[in-house]
């Protein structure tokens, strides 16, 4: 499921149209990538993997079309007692939305396990 994501992202990313399908090692890079990058910046309110926390909702028991969470991530989001600012200036973050997304959406299909991702040789 998560290569399909994957796959999907990169046809809907403005200019990709002459990509190829991504090999199997640049899905797990972007995997691994996304995994860094959430538990340097997202992990402190929406907890270890994903799973959420006091502070921000899961982001894998019912994950959001990609054009959603792109625009949560980017703008913010503002919903009962949760209340999270936009990483549109972040460099650590809105270059790597992508890469986030694909982390997450393999850890909500069980694509992943919990953890760091481990690249195979």
């Amino acid at each position: 499921m998560w290569q399909l994501v994957l796959l999907a992202i990169t046809v809907a990313a403005p200019g990709a149209g002459a990509q190829s399908q991504p090999g199997e090692a640049a899905v797990e890079r972007t995997i691994l990538n996304g995994y860094r990058r959430y538990n340097g910046t997202c992990g402190h309110c929406h907890g270890p993997d994903g799973a959420g926390s006091s502070f921000g909702p899961s982001l894998i028991e019912d994950p959001l079309p990609f054009a959603r969470f792109e625009e949560i991530v980017r703008e913010g989001s503002a919903r009962g007692s949760f209340v999270m600012r936009g990483f549109a200036e972040d460099p650590n973050v809105a270059p790597h939305v992508q890469d986030i997304y694909v982390y997450l959406r393999a850890r909500a299909d069980g694509t992943i396990g919990r953890g760091r991702p481990k690249l195979e040789p």
